[in-house]
């Protein structure tokens, strides 16, 4: 595990892009939330909703907006967007497991593959033939990688990841325990006599740079062509993308987050969690969406915006009561539209 770091104020006003206004040579060693904070620590206020725990904190300094500045008297860094800089800030304070160099005599590599000597390999991790691992690649214990794949530069792999063959990673990608890349997409036919016979998964997995991949997430190789993650996108865990499917640069997929095989996403959207993607055909979604959780989006949407579906709940007895009128919802509008009609008549 990586040591503790602790930075001057002065430092972190740099770091961030913030503006300081307290003691430049006061010491932070961590970061905390508004109400755990105390002596030593960095909070922020990110929203007004949390504005009255200010008065109790004990945090060494607080990130904050201009216009929140005169609610808190101690040392602050101002920013007119506090939660971009806590996020960076974060990253300076990150401590993760490491690896020793090198590849641990545990490891498997297959002779053809290509491990850079920046490279770290822990326990038990296996590498396939003709793989290639880039600079400064960290693969934590047990993951396995198959053959023919690149693994790019900076790339983070935590314990049991799986990538099978033909996988591409790009630069700065960290995939998290369990995600399993590169799997057989759900590919079925019937034939005669009503067996189901596999349709072979023919194509790989593309993901972009700086992408991350969330705990026991599955992203399935394509049918003929690839599946495409660009740039930037970050899945959260428990998350299902199928085979050929693509998703667009700097989006974000959240929990528990299905995606029928053949969708095309497009750039910086937002499917929340829960949220379900298919269709009777292949659904595309364009640029700048946002799909609120839970909702199933049956056909394709072509203008940016946010969309929900779904039920609100409400108690038992109302839902049940509900629902039951529900179904007779067109048998309602069947005689709304022919009171309509006769109302039409007698004008």
């Amino acid at each position: 595990m990586s040591q503790r770091r602790s930075f001057t104020l002065q430092a972190l006003a740099e770091a961030l892009d913030a503006e300081l206004d307290g003691d430049p040579a006061l010491e932070i060693a961590g970061l905390a939330s508004l109400r755990s904070a105390g002596p030593g620590d960095l909070s922020h206020l990110s929203s007004p909703a949390y504005r009255d725990e200010l008065a109790s904190c004990a945090a060494a300094a607080v990130i904050l907006s201009s216009q929140h500045r005169s609610l808190w008297s101690g040392p602050a860094l101002i920013t007119e967007n506090p939660y971009l800089a806590f996020a960076r800030a974060s990253q300076l304070f990150a401590r993760s497991p490491d690896l020793d160099p090198g590849i641990h005599a545990s490891a498997c590599v297959h002779p053809s593959a290509t491990v850079h000597a920046s490279a770290r390999i822990g326990p038990g991790a296996c590498v396939g033939a003709n793989t290639q691992i880039e600079p400064e690649v960290r693969v934590h214990a047990n993951v396995t990688i198959g053959e023919d794949c690149r693994v790019g530069e900076g790339c983070v792999l935590m314990p049991n990841v799986v990538i099978y063959h033909d996988v591409v990673l790009g630069v700065r990608c960290i995939v998290h325990g369990g995600a399993v890349i590169g799997a057989d997409g759900f590919g079925f036919t019937p034939g005669e006599d009503g067996r189901l016979t596999t349709i072979a998964q023919l194509g790989g997995v593309r993901v972009g740079d700086d992408v991350s991949v969330g705990a026991c997430t599955s992203i399935d190789r394509g049918a003929l062509d690839d599946t495409i993650i660009e740039d930037g996108v970050k899945i959260d865990n428990q998350v299902q993308i199928g085979h050929n499917c693509r998703i667009g640069a700097h989006s974000v997929i959240c929990g528990c987050v299905g995606i029928v095989g053949s969708t095309r996403i497009g750039r910086h959207c937002v499917l929340a969690g829960g949220v379900g993607v298919g269709g009777d055909r292949p659904i595309e979604i364009c640029d700048q969406v946002v799909v609120s959780g839970m909702t199933h989006v049956s056909s394709s949407i072509r203008e940016p915006g946010i969309y929900s579906g779904g039920v609100l709940h409400s108690p038992n007895r109302k839902w049940k009561k509900n629902a039951i009128r529900f179904g007779r919802l067109d048998d309602l509008h069947r005689r709304v539209a022919d009171l309509e009609r006769k109302l039409k008549s007698r004008d």
